[in-house]
């Protein structure tokens, strides 16, 4: 079936297309042990922007994209988060990005094999309308849908259930490690149990945390830590000003501190970091994507004994000397993925949230006229707002509510 659509090929000229393309119908497994099932149709309503688009498209340039296209083809549509139509079922959905020969989608073992919708081996929703696995297309919550239209708000909303979902999950990535790390030496403190030292060490975790680089992602996580974790010490640490709208709505969700990185000197910045936080950090989150992050932490002291380093950024290596690593019992991880319980917790969360808020529409013609100079001039600039959608179907979406 041919539709219309933006997609990534590798091309140093035109990494990023819209025109005319190609949809196959590719049967597709959830998780292993599952029966592989055909899509079915579901046409594109609202779509989000996200920073892996951007990655992608300089993937391309590189011609470095091969390994992301679906089989036997030579482009990928791109777009992961966002609200679909299933004409098929008359409802609206949300897309489950992950799948594949895997139990957990969030972890694969060698043997096992994954695909993402919009991401890697699988095409997504920057087009007029893809097939989708039946079993991966979730339910929206109920009362936003009046005479076949679905409510602004909510789908704004909505286009952050992938990067929520993968927050959540990250959460429970650190309070998982930070319970088995530590219960010991919390029994040893407190000379209580071990259920007991693994609920004090699960939530000493997140005595302080650090959250470097202030983007979405990193504005979630510490949202959801604090709404777990009310007495948790949190500082972001960026390079916007404070009283810029994103840092302050950013601060005000969270309930944290700012640090700004404009320090002459990365021991200055890392003195500034610990001050705020009152100590060094006993967890350490990487988002920014810029190598500091990983100095700051290791080099520069600001993340404490026995502490997590969540490497959430892409593409800084992460470094550190072995000698006081290896005595300061610290350790590093690195996960982005989610689990369908995860989405759909995330779904139910922001349903109730006020993220319409930061969520900026750019006109469809003028992102399809010219997709590249979109990205790198508006949604992906130094101007850009925290997020930014586009309504690829208006005839689906009430714009007064």
């Amino acid at each position: 079936m041919i539709v219309k659509g933006t997609y990534f090929q590798n091309s140093e000229d035109r990494p990023l297309v819209y025109g005319d393309v190609e949809i196959h119908n590719i049967p597709r497994r959830r998780l292993r042990g599952e029966e592989e099932k055909e899509g079915i149709l579901a046409e594109s309503v609202l779509v989000g922007f996200c920073g892996t688009d951007h990655t992608l498209m300089e993937m391309g340039r590189r011609g470095e994209l091969d390994a992301k296209f679906p089989p036997g083809c030579d482009r990928l549509i791109n777009g992961h988060e966002g609200v679909v139509w299933v004409p098929s079922e008359n409802r609206f959905a949300i897309v489950l990005i992950r799948g594949g020969n895997s139990y957990d989608p969030t972890r694969y073992t060698e043997e096992e094999d994954y695909f993402e919708y919009g991401c890697d081996q699988a095409d997504g929703l920057f087009s007029d309308m893809d097939y989708y696995n039946p079993d991966m297309l979730l339910k929206i919550p109920d009362g936003y849908v009046k005479d076949g239209k679905i409510a602004l708000s909510l789908a704004k909303k909505l286009v952050f259930s992938d990067p929520y979902a993968c927050m959540i999950f990250q959460r429970e990535r650190m309070e998982d490690l930070g319970e088995a790390h530590n219960f010991r030496v919390k029994m040893a403190q407190y000379k209580c149990s071990e259920t007991e030292a693994r609920e004090i060490a699960r939530k000493e975790t997140f005595q302080r945390v650090c959250v470097f680089g202030l983007g979405t992602t990193g504005m979630f996580i510490g949202d959801l830590i604090r709404q777990k974790y009310p007495e948790a010490k949190i500082v972001f640490v960026a390079r916007s000003d404070e009283d810029s709208p994103k840092v302050s709505f950013a601060l005000k969700q969270a309930k944290a501190d700012y640090v700004k990185s404009n320090f002459d000197t990365k021991e200055e910045l890392a003195k500034a970091i610990m001050d705020k936080l009152g100590g060094t950090a006993t967890v350490f989150i990487g988002s920014s994507g810029a190598g500091i992050e990983q100095e700051i932490a290791f080099q520069y002291g600001v993340l404490g004994c026995n502490g997590i380093y969540n490497s959430f950024s892409l593409g800084p290596v992460v470094s550190f000397d072995t000698m006081p690593f290896g005595f300061k019992n610290q350790v590093i991880f690195g996960s982005i993925n989610f689990r369908q319980d995860h989405m759909e917790e995330a779904i139910r969360i922001l349903e109730k949230s006020c993220y319409d808020e930061i969520v900026e529409l750019i006109d469809k013609g003028e992102f399809t006229e010219d997709p590249i100079g979109a990205y790198e001039n508006k949604i992906y600039s130094k101007s850009a707002p925290m997020k930014t959608a586009v309504i690829w179907n208006e005839k689906y979406i009430d714009a007064d509510r």
